[in-house]
């Protein structure tokens, strides 16, 4: 397996971060990776005021997609695709 990239976005008491990991897919990997990056002590916290209820907090991660690995970079995300439905003779 290799690992994935992941932006994590946290949100705790009144401040917020956002980052990017490198992890494998499974959640104690992600979480060990996000663990790993606060403990590095370079995370830059933005304060989000006093609005934010400082009772809730969460985290939030998604995979980081490149657009040569993406399996749709072939082909735009408009494209529409159907089926045809076709009529012939059945042999017997």
């Amino acid at each position: 397996m290799h690992s994935k990239q992941f932006k994590v976005k946290i949100f705790a008491y009144s401040y917020s971060t956002e980052f990017i990991i490198d992890s494998l897919d499974g959640p104690l990997d992600i979480e060990n990776a996000i663990i790993d990056k606060l403990g590095k002590s370079d995370t830059k916290w933005e304060y989000l005021g006093e609005m934010m209820d400082p009772k809730v907090n969460r985290i939030t991660y998604e995979e980081v997609i490149n657009g040569e690995n993406d399996a749709t970079s072939k082909r735009p995300l408009h494209e529409k695709e159907g089926s045809r439905s076709r009529m012939g003779a059945r042999a017997s």
